[in-house]
């Protein structure tokens, strides 16, 4: 019995992505490299790694976070590119999956010597390879007159990554800024006071990034705002979002609100860490973390309280109904949840700091929900 001989692509992949040896991926760019043709080959297998994270439940936001955790931003470039080619080849996904077509980065990787270039293509097939499957999350109809998710969002939450991330407090406060203004300018709190009540139909779900540093505060800012929009909010930490469950009026509302509170959140922290310097008493990530999670335990706080003023005794029966739907979704997709502990919040100043940012953040509510 005879069988095909392997192509190079193929003895670079089972050397290099199906081995955990130090020198695997050496010893794999090193045939891609010796061998241009093999060009096309590697490049569709990319496009086929990409479909198969669809299969598995993933979407391009996730895997972009993803690589952008776990690799570098050449493997982000790489990664983009791959996905914005194999969305010619794949079938239409809904608004939220093409807004996240458009968020994708247009700047292509660097171009560098073969060898180099074939490392950090398979350093990221190792990565897409190794996905596992998540929930698969309903794909979206198209609805009339429906808002579009904002392209901002992304930029938004950029902004803030980096804002936290810098060591140096007139950066931070000029990142927040300029998140501010982009908020602004593309009229977020516009879209909240123009949502209007969900739509009578099944509860769908999406994804939400919630981001390092301080990843399990923003979690708890996210599940208290989407417990305030008749929503629910399960967190992957080991992924670095939430998969939020709810109607799809309500999803936009959440996604746009928590994103809103986390810019006021990160500029207010700013503010804060500059008073404390500026009477001598240095801050550490203890004070952020305390921060924020005080932030996000009064703005929960808040929100359910406005919350209860936007319903009417007639409504209830209505809403009741939603939200045990809600939680049918949630628990068919989720059978097995655990509850976590917030951890490092230790800072009495932080925690002040945060819970008077949050009386002062803007909380601005819903219209009032008309049967």
């Amino acid at each position: 019995m005879t069988s095909a001989t392997p192509t190079p692509t193929e003895r670079a992949f089972e050397a290099a992505l199906y081995n955990d040896a130090h020198d695997a991926l050496d010893a794999g760019a090193s045939i891609l490299a010796a061998d241009p043709a093999s060009d096309a080959e590697l490049a569709r297998r990319g496009r086929e790694f990409v479909a198969a994270a669809w299969r598995r439940g993933w979407q391009p936001a996730d895997v972009v976070r993803l690589v952008r955790r776990e690799l570098e931003d050449v493997h982000v470039r790489l990664v983009s590119a791959l996905i914005r080619t194999q969305a010619k080849d794949d079938r239409a996904r809904g608004p939220r999956w093409t807004a996240q077509l458009d968020d994708l980065t247009a700047d292509e990787p660097p171009r560098t010597d073969r060898f180099t270039h074939a490392t950090t293509v398979l350093e990221l097939y190792r990565l897409l390879l190794r996905l596992p499957s998540l929930e698969p999350l309903e794909e979206q109809r198209p609805q009339e007159n429906r808002r579009p998710a904002s392209r901002m969002l992304t930029r938004i939450r950029a902004l803030l990554a980096k804002a936290e991330a810098t060591g140096f407090p007139e950066e931070a406060e000029a990142l927040s800024a300029k998140a501010q203004e982009l908020m602004a300018r593309h009229s977020i709190d516009e879209a909240l006071l123009d949502a209007q009540a969900p739509a009578k139909d099944a509860p769908g779900a999406c994804r939400i990034g919630v981001e390092a540093p301080y990843e399990q505060a923003k979690a708890v800012l996210l599940d208290a705002v989407a417990g305030a929009n008749h929503c629910r909010a399960v967190w992957n930490e080991a992924f670095g979002f939430s998969t939020v469950v709810g109607f799809e009026g309500d999803l936009e509302v959440v996604e746009l609100l928590y994103t809103s509170l986390l810019v006021q959140a990160t500029s207010a922290m700013t503010r804060a860490e500059a008073a404390q310097r500026a009477g001598g008493r240095r801050r550490t990530k203890t004070f952020r973390q305390s921060f924020l999670a005080a932030y996000a335990h009064r703005i929960g706080t808040r929100l359910a309280e406005a919350a209860e003023t936007q319903v009417t005794d007639d409504l209830l029966p209505v809403l009741a109904t939603r939200e045990v739907a809600v939680t049918d979704r949630v628990d068919a997709m989720f059978p097995e949840t655990t509850t976590t502990r917030l951890r490092g919040v230790t800072d009495e100043a932080g925690w002040t700091e945060g819970a008077e940012a949050a009386d002062r953040a803007q909380v601005r509510s819903r219209p009032r929900l008309e049967d």
